[in-house]
């Protein structure tokens, strides 16, 4: 027939639109894109407009819809159905997007942490200035059971990941001044993961000013021998504790295999004598 010279083989239209043969012919056995004309002898042709019904139906799985649902959609739809689908699409797509992105910020966070520890001397103290910075912090945690400690980390970790703000910034915990100078190392009073200070009506604010930074490897059972160390050093260098202490690993299971290999951070706000 004439009008045949303008339809394409099945072949030819799964190759037009980069899929196989068989997904055409499920299409079609479902009632979805049913081709353009069938001969007697049962062989199947496409027109070029059904091109564009086909990367329809690609885009409408990308946004997450069945192809039940997108059989009904094009079987039934209407110009007001189409704005509504799509308005309603494109807001699901920023949401994904959201997320990916913020996917990708933890895995550049993360990774940058790990590039940061490798050029890191574990051997010395250093007395920094460092910036202000925002914290969320979980509940208090001060003189917590060990049972009453794991359920709070449980729980702020899920906090942090519902309200979207794990941006791959390490979990840290929050030592309080009076326990430090007391020597009871083990005792936090909170945990806290740094955010963006919009993130936050009223975040935890670690002020600027000079810290003691050192660091810790091996288990946190064996920190307070390098707690010891550190005040030697600001004993020696002429300062004195004024502040919180505020640790993070740096190095952890994301990068080695045990606790012996684990870096810890400690970062404590100091000021001359």
């Amino acid at each position: 027939m004439e009008s045949a010279k303008k339809l394409f083989t099945t072949g030819e239209f799964a190759d037009l639109c980069g899929v196989k043969k068989q997904t055409l012919f499920h299409y079609d056995d479902i009632g979805l894109l049913k081709p353009e004309y069938k001969n007697e002898n049962g062989y199947r042709y496409y027109s070029v407009q059904q091109a564009e019904v086909f990367s329809v139906i690609e885009m409408l799985k990308e946004m997450g819809m069945s192809l039940a649902e997108i059989k009904d959609f094009l079987h039934f739809k209407t110009p007001e159905e189409t704005i509504k689908l799509l308005t309603e699409k494109e807001a699901m797509m920023k949401k994904k997007i959201a997320k990916m992105q913020r996917t990708q910020q933890i895995i550049r966070n993360k990774k940058k942490q790990i590039e940061e520890a490798l050029r890191l001397n574990f051997d010395r103290f250093t007395i920094e200035k460092m910036e202000t910075e925002y914290y969320v912090l979980s509940e208090n945690i001060l003189d917590c059971s060990d049972k009453e400690f794991t359920k709070s980390i449980m729980l702020f970790i899920k906090y942090t990941k519902r309200e979207e703000l794990d941006y791959g910034y390490p979990i840290g915990v929050l030592i309080r001044q009076e326990q430090v100078e007391a020597g009871d190392y083990w005792n936090y009073s909170h945990f806290y993961m740094r955010v963006d200070q919009s993130d936050l009506a009223e975040p935890f604010i670690r002020k600027a000013g000079k810290y003691v930074i050192g660091y810790h490897k091996g288990s946190y059972l064996t920190i307070h021998e390098t707690y010891k160390k550190m005040k030697t050093y600001l004993c020696e260098e002429g300062y004195r504790i004024c502040g919180d202490s505020f640790e993070e690993y740096v190095i952890d299971e994301v990068s080695v295999s045990g606790e012996d290999h684990y870096v810890t951070k400690i970062m404590i706000q100091v000021e001359e004598k």
